[in-house]
């Protein structure tokens, strides 16, 4: 196990040894199984059975995986090539849950399947806008990525599932413990302690949680005791037919755009990690890594599952331990999938305290964020560039500190002003183009 100059321990191409492949794999596949929680309150959002909402997890379970050898293996056509991992997608979850209030299921998938079109559509385009991708909007963007998932983060960390809850000593001590754990060994450890830095975190924080509150041994045991150990995904007709309504088509496509420049942040980050020594963007793999993720959202609708996006978490988690290597998330993909048809693991994986999961994201999205920052203030600085990023940020940012206040917008503004990842990123693509144009008309 040979560290390189760059400190990268299994690089982009390199197939690790099978004991840390699959180790370094599963490590992964913690925190993609984190998001089955999306797909397992949307279910019962709808009032679905216990049968449906185990079939609805393996669908999404296998859209997941599936896209995530796809994004990874490195075919010619499709797949940045890095390690990527697929996860159900947050950005997606209120749409499709309005989706399934008017027209069930089918409507819900057919909607789906629409964004992971108009994803796909959008792929092509990217390698043409090198010139409005400056250095510095490209780390602002990774940056974004992680800013993306403070707000989880954090209430994770603190136990709260719901606006109101009470804080409990418990799991603020287990949040921090967990954190520390992941944090010391990254820093300190050596070797396998390093690498697995993250799992290590997880399996001692969830110890002390069963320990300090007995609430999740009961969580934990009611979870896996009226599930099956192995079962095949049970199709309903729910999953019989797919349909369309033209009112929806227009915020599914704005939510695709949307889910499409955070699967840009994320894979910008990825190659980033795995090739820190380009000195420019390689947008090719990029372009391909966006029509796989398209694709992959596609998939997810004809299954129908939860809509499908690349993580944030997993590629901070890859530049935390320096294991880049594509292998790893081929094979946590195929152990996603094979993890689709034992509900009863699974379920055990799902309940994971709130307090490790949240201390989990913060670790990884912690490098997100400095991996950007480290980028975007990589070049000379001038004003321009400030007011830039800081105008962009305001009114990015804004949108998650007072949501409320463009919930009274008109609907042209809602349309751009709706997450701090996509609206910071158009603002300063625009802003970048205005405040340069003198510099442009005067190279005419």
């Amino acid at each position: 196990m040979a560290q390189k100059d760059n400190g990268i321990i299994y690089s982009v191409n390199q197939v690790p040894p099978v004991g840390h492949l699959l180790v370094s794999a599963f490590q992964h596949v913690m925190l993609m199984v984190m998001s089955l929680g999306i797909s397992i309150i949307f279910a019962n959002q709808i009032g679905s059975s216990l049968k449906f909402t185990t079939a609805f997890i393996s669908f999404s379970m296998l859209a997941a995986g599936i896209g995530s050898i796809i994004q990874s293996v490195g075919l010619p056509f499709i797949g940045s090539g890095y390690l990527c991992p697929n996860i159900c997608g947050p950005s997606y979850f209120s749409l499709s849950l309005s989706a399934a209030w008017v027209g069930g299921l089918p409507l819900m998938r057919g909607m789906i399947i629409l964004a992971g079109l108009v994803e796909m559509a959008l792929a092509p385009i990217v390698q043409k806008l090198k010139n409005i991708f400056p250095t510095y909007i490209v780390g602002l963007v990774v940056s974004l990525v992680g800013i993306s998932v403070i707000k989880n983060s954090v209430t994770s960390i603190f136990g709260l599932a719901y606006r109101g809850d009470a804080i409990a000593n418990a799991d603020l001590i287990i949040g921090i413990f967990s954190l520390f754990v992941m944090i010391l060994a990254n820093l300190w450890g050596k070797g396998l302690i390093k690498m697995y830095c993250l799992l290590l975190g997880m399996v001692l924080g969830w110890i002390l949680a069963l320990i300090l509150v007995p609430d999740y041994w009961q969580e934990l045991l009611s979870a896996t005791k009226n599930t099956k150990f192995f079962a095949f995904p049970y199709i309903g007709p729910e999953f019989k037919h797919i349909t369309f309504d033209f009112k929806m088509v227009i915020p599914f496509v704005i939510i695709a755009i949307s889910g499409s420049l955070k699967s840009f942040g994320n894979l910008l980050a990825a190659q980033k990690i795995s090739e820190p020594d380009l000195k420019k963007v390689n947008f090719v793999p990029i372009r391909k890594g966006l029509l796989a993720d398209g694709l992959s959202t596609a998939l997810a609708g004809l299954l129908g599952a939860m809509a499908v996006d690349t993580s944030s978490s997993n590629v901070g988690l890859a530049a935390a331990t320096k294991v880049v290597s594509r292998w790893i998330s081929v094979a946590a993909g195929v152990i996603f999938i094979i993890l689709a048809f034992f509900p009863k693991f699974v379920a055990a994986l799902s309940v994971m305290p709130k307090p490790v999961l949240g201390a989990s994201i913060m670790f990884a999205g912690s490098f997100m964020i400095c991996i950007g920052l480290r980028e975007t203030f990589s070049k000379e600085w001038d004003t321009r560039k400030t007011f830039v990023v800081g105008v962009s940020l305001f009114f990015g940012l804004s949108t998650a500190f007072v949501p409320e206040l463009y919930a009274r917008a008109p609907e042209f503004v809602k349309t751009f002003f709706t997450d701090p990842l996509p609206t910071t990123t158009i603002l300063a693509v625009i802003l970048n183009q205005i405040f340069n144009l003198d510099r442009l008309l005067w190279k005419r």
